[in-house]
């Protein structure tokens, strides 16, 4: 009985053994096999930044053309942009600033830092805070001014969109509307990246003749060129957009900028 009983003993002692040392292989492998993954997406992350942040930088100024109304199937996007000039301006102030690094420069980013942007008080857009230095972009001919592209976002029903609007020289008239980034609805909301619908604003009126913001969304046939019509079905997307428009055309947006801005010159 003893020695079946030792015999017993030795078989499970035996049999334990192996399972141990497959565990612990598989342990191995799974962790060697993550650290070379970890490896392998790392060095790509690092090998690809130029690239991505170089399409970001096309793609940004793909849009400011497309708002600008100033690119064709045909354009090249860098000899295109080369008309266009970046600037930076002290939203409260509306003055021109300049930047250390202009290449790199971030709104959103800096619209997360207490020490580089404000807390907004009417906050029609619902955005929480802004940059206090936001980038413009001008299209000239010969030194004057020809079209002003403002940034501006702003909550919709479920996202916050990004995009840019266009001013011609009066700074008044709409040139062009583009989101370059939204999550709302699609078919509802979502259809603010339409482009036939984003046809609609050309040449509508965004202010009146004292710089202050007129333009209305409406849900019936647009009867002046300070209306546009709505997103059908799409309430509070809309609504988002408006106060979006009240609040980067205010005089806590670029009111200042634009009130002051010399489009023969300067600021």
């Amino acid at each position: 009985m003893s020695a079946n009983t030792d015999n017993l003993n030795s078989d499970n002692s035996n049999s334990e053994k192996p399972n141990s040392e497959s565990f612990l292989k598989t342990i191995t492998v799974a962790v060697v096999l993550c650290l070379v993954c970890s490896v392998i997406v790392s060095s790509a992350a690092v090998l690809l930044k130029d690239k991505q942040l170089a399409n970001a930088s096309l793609d940004k100024k793909k849009n400011i053309l497309v708002v600008a109304n100033l690119l064709t199937k045909d354009s090249d996007i860098e000899e295109a942009f080369a008309n266009i000039e970046q600037k930076f301006i002290d939203l409260k102030s509306g003055r021109f600033v300049s930047v250390s690094n202009p290449e790199s420069f971030d709104q959103r980013k800096l619209a997360k830092e207490e020490e580089t942007s404000v807390e907004i008080k009417n906050d029609l857009a619902r955005i929480g805070r802004r940059s206090k230095i936001a980038s413009v972009y001008l299209v000239k001919d010969n030194d004057q001014i020809q079209t002003i592209i403002l940034p501006i976002h702003g909550k919709g029903l479920f996202s916050t969109l990004y995009g840019f609007i266009a001013l011609k020289a009066d700074k008044q008239s709409i040139v062009g509307l583009k989101f370059y980034e939204q999550g709302e609805t699609p078919g509802l909301g979502g259809e603010v990246e339409n482009p036939r619908w984003l046809a609609l604003w050309a040449d509508k009126k965004l202010l009146d003749d004292n710089g202050k913001p007129a333009l209305r969304l409406v849900k019936s046939i647009p009867k002046n060129e300070f209306e546009v019509d709505a997103l059908s079905g799409a309430t509070m997307t809309t609504r988002g957009l408006q106060n979006m428009l009240d609040y980067w055309l205010s005089e806590d947006g670029f009111g200042p900028f634009l009130a002051q801005l010399n489009v023969k010159g300067g600021a």
